[in-house]
């Protein structure tokens, strides 16, 4: 695995641990684009000047569009060029995640433009294009189900979807977790019932307006593509990023976000309790050691090479998606103005001591950060995440739970 389990930031200036900081042996030229690729900053690194609400808008809407170029090509170059649907499906699904995952995000925040009409218009055209839980009721229920006084409590979306969608619940072993949420991901039961319960809890209530972009985008784009014959492709480039992709994207990051809280706690309030709940999820792992004989300085390169081109780019790039790393400064300032900068931001509060807060908590690796949430909740309390209470304190339908 790629990292232990989350372990605590030590304050700037320290001597770290942090795999990030053994890559500045690799010189000046690629820190900025690792800063990028890990989700971690060096210590004092300055800030991108560029990230900006209308630059992350931009690259969100300009990927899936190459993606699908990208695909358009290979399908109907066909043989060897069908290969180009794998970058297209990648891009496409890039920009599909950071469409629902950032910005989708930051307009249920208010937070995205600061100003309301701009923001709900956003986001109910991302909840039509992407057919998610419409805009009005996810910003609702989010801010007040999944931050706040019910975070990681059986109201909160984040809970009902392991203990409902995934059936996992306390007590389970680690082993037991993995295997069932490798089951679901590789059924096509699951892939359906996710697809119908986010149609569902799109058109159910959705204001007219997402109603009538989702008929116009999808209705016409089917229509035209079935008149034209070229349904197949419509399936294969946009329905698959768009449905089985985005879910099991979906699927893994819910894993790896939050932890559940020890049992036993009898104050669930303040700060210490709320941000012991949500980790850093840093994607990459540490160079080699120096000092290494040179064979054995070769071979440890080129794993560490292949490794981050072929196992933690693709994570960073599907599932630990745009401000995703970062979620943990989210959860301790989710109205905060800079948040298009948000990796120099929380490296600016971490190098600042975290005033106010307890030290922040990471991993490195998807692997270890799902390893810390499942170990949370098989060590759980069995009774205050009883699956058989959740109807006494919400009526949110199955899978649009995962909306959170």
């Amino acid at each position: 695995m790629p990292s232990t389990d989350a372990v605590q930031e030590r304050k700037a200036g320290a001597r770290s641990p942090d795999p990030r900081e053994s890559m500045r042996v690799l010189g000046r030229l690629p820190q900025y684009p690792l800063t990028m690729f890990t989700g971690k900053p060096l210590s004092g690194q300055q800030p991108f000047r560029w990230w900006t609400p209308q630059h992350h808008l931009a690259h969100a809407l300009l990927t899936p569009v190459l993606g699908i170029l990208l695909g358009v090509v290979g399908w109907n170059r066909s043989g060897a060029w069908l290969l180009l649907l794998l970058p297209g499906w990648a891009l496409t699904l890039h920009g599909m995640r950071n469409l629902r995952m950032m910005i989708f995000h930051q307009c249920s925040h208010r937070n995205m433009f600061r100003k309301r009409a701009v923001d709900t218009a956003i986001g109910g055209f991302i909840s039509s294009l992407l057919i998610v839980q419409h805009f009005q009721r996810y910003s609702r229920e989010h801010v007040s189900d999944h931050h706040a006084a019910h975070h990681m409590t059986l109201r909160d979306p984040t809970v009902q979807a392991f203990l409902i969608s995934l059936d996992l619940h306390p007590g389970m072993t680690r082993r037991q977790m993995y295997r069932r949420v490798t089951a679901k991901a590789c059924s096509p039961l699951f892939h359906a019932a996710f697809a119908w319960g986010r149609m569902r809890s799109f058109w159910h209530g959705s204001m007219k307006g997402e109603k009538i972009a989702a008929v116009v985008l999808h209705g016409g784009a089917l229509t035209a593509t079935i008149a034209t014959g070229t349904w197949p492709a419509f399936l294969v480039i946009w329905c698959v990023p768009l449905f089985p992709l985005f879910q099991l994207s979906n699927v893994l990051r819910l894993c790896c976000k939050h932890t559940f809280p020890a049992p036993g706690i009898t104050n669930k309030r303040g700060r210490e309790y709320f941000s012991s709940l949500t980790n850093a999820v840093f994607i990459g792992e540490a160079v080699p050691p120096p000092g290494l004989p040179p064979a054995r300085r070769v071979r440890a390169w080129t794993r560490w090479v292949l490794r981050m081109l072929f196992i933690h780019a693709p994570i960073r790039f599907c599932v630990i998606t745009g401000d995703t790393p970062a979620h943990d400064f989210h959860h301790r300032y989710p109205a905060k103005k800079d948040w298009a900068n948000y990796l120099f931001t929380r490296q600016e509060d971490l190098e600042k001591g975290c005033p106010g807060w307890p030290p922040y908590t990471s991993a490195w690796g998807l692997g270890a950060a799902i390893d810390a949430v499942f170990d949370s909740l098989s060590a759980a309390d069995p009774e205050e995440f009883d699956v058989r209470r959740i109807r006494d304190v919400s009526k949110r339908e199955l899978f649009a739970a995962f909306e959170d």
